[in-house]
């Protein structure tokens, strides 16, 4: 991208004013509190969770987290 941009002295037109709708900083990431647990898996489990991890682009830790995260709100909300 070495295109330099030429700017000109022209009228810009009706400006329209729109009103910030951006969360602020501390909005955007939701922390929960968490509790550090040891916990033995299987290699079979293990290596299940770092494939599902590789495909999504994500660690294979948090998609460990997210199986009792989505277990434990489907039964609470019963």
């Amino acid at each position: 991208m070495n295109k330099k941009i030429k700017y000109t002295n022209e009228k810009i037109g009706k400006v329209e004013v729109v009103e910030d709708f951006l969360p602020k900083p501390e909005e955007l990431a939701f922390k929960e509190s968490n509790v550090k647990v040891t916990l033995n898996l299987s290699k079979s489990s293990v290596g299940f969770f770092k494939k599902i991890a590789k495909g999504q682009g994500g660690q294979y830790q948090k998609v460990i987290k997210e199986l009792p995260d989505s277990y434990s709100s489907h039964f609470s909300a019963k």
